[in-house]
């Protein structure tokens, strides 16, 4: 089994266990053991997942302002908490490849191997839910033959970035790519960056 196997794997557990409950208030029960990458990654998929359906509660034309606000700054905390879980799975691998012998003409990438498996799991997400509408029994013909169409360009696309993470991850183990991270700098969450926060006038 290939690392992203593995990795799609885990993503679809966590959209089924969520779903088995579809609340945004459930509780995570985690299967695999804390400090392992599994861990992680189950984590990650089920911060995106929740956020997923925080997102359709909040465009509902007619919720309460309050509720929407309330519902902003939730979800500004889930985006906060995922940023730090791919910092997290990118630590992973700078300390898996740590002792790695990186060639002279050694390239870097266009992004982490984190931030592409944050890709990889929102991609989960959205086969799940096409798939959900492709097989609607309350829609028209012309909905589900388009939500079809673009459930096939979906599995496309997650086979092709399985095989570019796959291939990344093995650049970096033998040495032919390099990790190179940049911590992220939000902000607009920095009471020292943000000009609401600190006062400016």
């Amino acid at each position: 089994m290939s690392n992203t196997q593995r990795y799609n794997e885990i993503f679809r557990q966590v959209i089924q266990d969520y779903h088995v409950y579809d609340h945004v208030d459930t509780e995570i029960k985690n299967p695999f053991d804390n400090g392992t990458l599994e861990n992680r990654l189950y984590l990650k998929c089920w911060i995106d997942t929740v956020q997923w359906h925080l997102e359709d509660i909040i465009r509902d034309p007619n919720i309460n302002p309050v509720d929407a606000l309330a519902l902003k700054r939730r979800i500004d905390h889930s985006n906060q908490d995922r940023t730090d879980l791919v910092e997290q799975i990118d630590s992973y691998f700078r300390q898996l490849y740590a002792n790695v012998t990186v060639l002279p003409d050694a390239r870097i990438n266009t992004e982490s191997p984190a931030w592409a498996i944050d890709r990889l799991s929102i991609l989960a997400l959205k086969i799940y839910h096409m798939q959900e509408q492709a097989e609607r029994t309350d829609a028209s013909e012309e909905h589900l033959a388009r939500c079809r169409q673009k459930l096939n360009v979906l599995l496309e696309q997650q086979v092709d970035l399985s095989t570019a993470i796959d291939q990344l991850l093995e650049d970096i183990a033998a040495g032919r790519k390099y990790m190179k991270v940049y911590r992220q700098m939000k902000m607009y969450n920095d009471p020292s960056t943000n000009p609401v926060l600190y006062g400016k006038k």
